[in-house]
């Protein structure tokens, strides 16, 4: 079945996704606010570059400002950062029977709902390994996790459609009842990611490094204890096992998922985040309070500490804001925050 579908930001995850379902035959429009990305994609077509995959395909392009029409399917892939603009302007261009998913990183279907109302919103987890390198060309760099679901849980039509055609981006593409248990797993496993940001250090060699385990380790666990608190059953992906990350679970379940995950982290391509890469490279504002606000916040809601968390997002501000360089040495400012005795 043919999927007409509007792409909201077709950068990393929203121009690879785009792409290959172009080349899978689906009806694909992308929408991006980079002008010269857009222009790229028009004169040149998009490319995809990497070790899985190295094609480009033609398909239509605009900017939000050119845009015209509705689409009843619509995957918004803006950094989480932009998702309340984003929604207000991609709201004139939704059917009224349509369906927006958030393929984000963070809690985002909450604020899309604001917009077009929990009837029309799905969420999407990915965490394949991708990157805007310049305009009209992404580095796809390692596979990953990529689910799908309604956020009350039921699998209806729309999501089985759409499911099927992330399937021709990724054949383990998961439709699950369950799509805020992985967007937690995310907030978890981003919490790592961002705390390897501060720090020039390649994810793998970070997660690896053995002087700083207790610290990753009590990062997960502070994000755990909030999911749970919130009545959420996270979900496990990609050597992320969130129950090891859980009040009760031991140092060594914690430690072989430590590994797990540094095991993933090597078979790509991708060496760094892309929180790393916004820091370093791109110089621009990263996703920290769109992803870690929510663990904050929620930890508040519930009575629960997050001092870990919350110092870590200080600190990729001090970054953003020019007032502290990457370094290692910033991780030593999270690790005296780490509970005396909890080791790996």
């Amino acid at each position: 079945r043919v999927v007409k579908v509007l792409i909201w930001g077709a950068g990393a995850i929203g121009g690879t996704i785009g792409a290959y379902l172009v080349r899978a035959g689906h009806d694909v429009t992308f929408v991006d606010r980079d002008a010269d990305h857009v222009r790229a994609i028009r004169e040149e077509g998009l490319a995809i570059e990497g070790p899985i995959d190295t094609f480009t395909v033609r398909a239509p392009a605009f900017t939000p400002d050119e845009v015209r029409g509705e689409w009843a399917h619509v995957l918004l892939c803006t950094k989480a950062h932009d998702t309340a603009s984003a929604a207000r302007a991609l709201k004139p261009h939704v059917t009224p029977d349509g369906c927006v998913v958030s393929v984000q990183n963070g809690l985002n279907p909450l604020i899309l709902n604001e917009t077009f109302g929990e009837a029309h919103v799905l969420g999407s987890f990915v965490n394949f390994g991708a990157d805007y390198l310049r305009p009209g060309v992404i580095h796809y760099g390692g596979r990953g996790a990529v689910v799908i679901g309604e956020q009350d849980g039921r699998i209806s039509e729309r999501a089985r459609a759409l499911h099927a055609a992330l399937r021709q981006f990724d054949e383990h593409a998961v439709l699950s009842p369950n799509v805020f248990g992985y967007l937690w797993s995310k907030l978890g496993y981003g919490a790592l990611l961002f705390a390897t940001a501060v720090t020039n250090d390649a994810i793998a060699d970070a997660l690896a490094n053995e002087e700083d385990r207790p610290l990753y380790v009590a990062l997960g666990r502070e994000v755990m204890r909030v999911a749970l608190a919130h009545g959420v059953t996270p979900e496990a992906f990609n050597g992320f096992d969130p129950a090891a990350f859980l009040p009760d679970s031991g140092d060594a379940r914690a430690n072989a998922s430590m590994n797990d995950m540094v095991a993933f982290n090597r078979k790509s391509a991708k060496t760094h985040s892309g929180i790393w890469r916004d820091l370093a490279v791109r110089k621009r504002r990263t996703e920290v309070d769109a992803q870690l606000g929510w663990v904050v916040h929620f930890g508040r809601e519930h009575g629960l500490q997050t001092p870990i968390t919350a110092r870590l997002v200080e600190l990729v501000h001090d970054i953003e804001d020019g007032r502290r360089e990457l370094s290692r040495a910033n991780l030593d400012e999270l690790r005296s925050l780490v509970r005396v005795g909890s080791s790996v």
